[in-house]
């Protein structure tokens, strides 16, 4: 009995037509009809009948039909399945992440990925989370880690909560202290560096600065993660920043914490709800769900720890004053 004689057999059983069965798997009907009938004589049975040019099945034939249609799922299966084995040996994975994951999460949790699949190929997609959503609908992108609220509710993108991020204000280290915690209403005076226009990050600072009821300054305006970082130590103004990238800014970069309840974001991993992604991809997104417990940064935890300064030690200064922060996503 071979496999293509039960795909064949399935084919006419399903459509009662020996023509129209051979179109379907792509055979010549005397040949489809030739390992019918070489299935029939191995099994010792007919399998259907051709009364006056009508098929139908016969008792062998109804009793042969569910174990075939089961034998050739199996025979897919295992041939996905190695597939999926293959695909982690070579092929690629399309990811998106703001700028800010690039610099602060990823390159730790890439590297593990790599050192666990080294045939893959790792695409990076930076962009603002509604850049990330449409190249993630239209197919562009595996996975994406976005920032939420997302900018447009999208039913067709399933979204997983990976962590909470304080954000921090850094400065120049040669640059005068700010005051310490640094209040959203304490910005009002201070000249910022701002990322370009589709940086969650700018859409969040500028909101919170709105909410205290001011426009902020900007003397500098339009860069990315690596530019603003780079505009601050010059010393044109400070910057609002997540943790995990204040973490690696290095020590000629001082870090504040912003006064409670502070700025928040909350990072999440998307996909498209109507494709699984590949195999691969799923292998990441298990690394960056492991992730959580070392990246979670929740409000206070940072602080706890210490924000380091130009110097390396940590900051102090608690002198907590009265001014009102957002939590904001």
């Amino acid at each position: 009995m071979q496999f293509q004689q039960l795909l064949y057999f399935v084919a006419v059983a399903e459509t009662l037509h020996f023509t129209r069965a051979a179109e379907r798997v792509h055979v010549s009907q005397p040949s489809l009809s030739q390992q019918i009938k070489a299935l029939e004589q191995e099994l010792g049975a007919e399998l259907f009948s051709r009364a006056r040019g009508n098929i139908a099945l016969t008792e062998a034939g109804e009793a042969l039909l569910p174990l075939a249609r089961r034998i050739l799922a199996d025979t897919d299966t295992a041939r996905h399945e190695v597939q999926e084995l293959v695909q982690l040996k070579r092929g690629r994975v399309r990811l998106g992440a703001t700028p800010s994951l690039c610099t602060g999460l990823l390159p730790d949790v890439l590297r593990a990925f790599h050192d666990l699949h080294p045939g893959i190929r790792l695409l990076i997609e930076e962009g603002g989370s509604h850049d990330l959503v449409r190249e993630l609908a239209r197919g562009a992108l595996d996975l994406a880690l976005v920032v939420l609220p997302l900018p447009t509710p999208s039913p067709a993108l399933t979204t997983v909560e990976l962590l909470t991020e304080d954000l921090v204000v850094v400065s120049a280290a040669s640059a005068p202290a700010p005051r310490r915690p640094v209040r959203i209403a304490d910005l009002r005076d201070q000249p910022l560096v701002m990322f370009r226009h589709g940086y969650d990050l700018r859409e969040l600072t500028v909101a919170a600065c709105r909410a205290e009821g001011f426009e902020p300054s900007f003397t500098v305006e339009g860069g990315e993660m690596d530019a603003v970082l780079g505009f601050v130590r010059a010393g044109l103004g400070l910057a609002v920043v997540p943790t995990m990238v204040a973490a690696r800014a290095g020590r000629d970069l001082r870090v504040t914490a912003l006064a409670r309840p502070g700025l928040r974001r909350t990072i999440a991993l998307a996909h498209r709800s109507d494709v699984a992604p590949p195999r691969a991809a799923r292998e990441l997104q298990k690394l960056l769900m492991a992730s959580r417990g070392g990246s979670r940064t929740t409000p206070g935890t940072r602080e706890a720890q210490g924000l380091s300064g130009g110097s390396g030690q940590p900051d102090r200064t608690r002198g907590l004053s009265g001014g009102s922060g957002r939590d904001t996503h």
